[in-house]
């Protein structure tokens, strides 16, 4: 198993019959030169507290992932990372992965959506099986919009170069 360390690429909260989605992208360009997204169905109040730690809104209360978060801090328990680690049609698998007080690793089964959200709680980073990545990923259509343009640029420049007078 090949983990990818992924950043949020964006965030779309839904209304009303529209899903909300979380969008990754690998952190390193090494996956066809980061021309890869993938994007994981998310509740409309995940994506809101994705939204709400990506830029540090403040609240009055704490949200539930403040809250777990300083629980596991009260029992002494560190938030090391979060993997998406399996995917099943449009399901996908996440662990949360924590450090106990006595040095002992342990992995917590839950939502995609959950464990991003206790990432961004805990600054811890976020894996992606590489499988999953290749299973559940779609081209970053900016990218790809953007490799065409330079292509065309490229085409213009080389037709320009072997114009001559004489051509007219």
């Amino acid at each position: 198993m090949s983990m990818i360390r992924m950043d949020i690429e964006s965030i779309v909260v839904g209304n009303g019959p529209m899903s909300s989605l979380v969008i990754l992208r690998p952190r390193h360009s090494s996956l066809k030169d980061g021309q890869t997204q993938l994007p994981i169905c998310i509740g409309t109040a995940e994506a809101g507290a994705i939204g709400m730690s990506l830029e540090s809104v403040p609240h009055n209360r704490p949200l539930t992932h403040e809250l777990f978060k300083t629980a596991l801090k009260t029992l002494g328990a560190k938030i090391t990372s979060v993997s998406i680690y399996k995917v099943e049609g449009t399901t996908f698998f996440a662990s949360l992965h924590l450090l106990t007080p006595q040095n002992e690793r342990k992995a917590l089964d839950c939502r995609p959506s959950d464990a991003i959200a206790l990432a961004l709680q805990a600054h811890a980073p976020i894996f992606v099986d590489s499988d999953v990545l290749v299973t559940a990923s779609f081209p970053d259509f900016k990218a790809v919009k953007k490799d065409e343009q330079s292509r065309e640029l490229k085409k213009f420049h080389t037709f320009i170069n072997s114009v001559s007078p004489d051509d007219f």
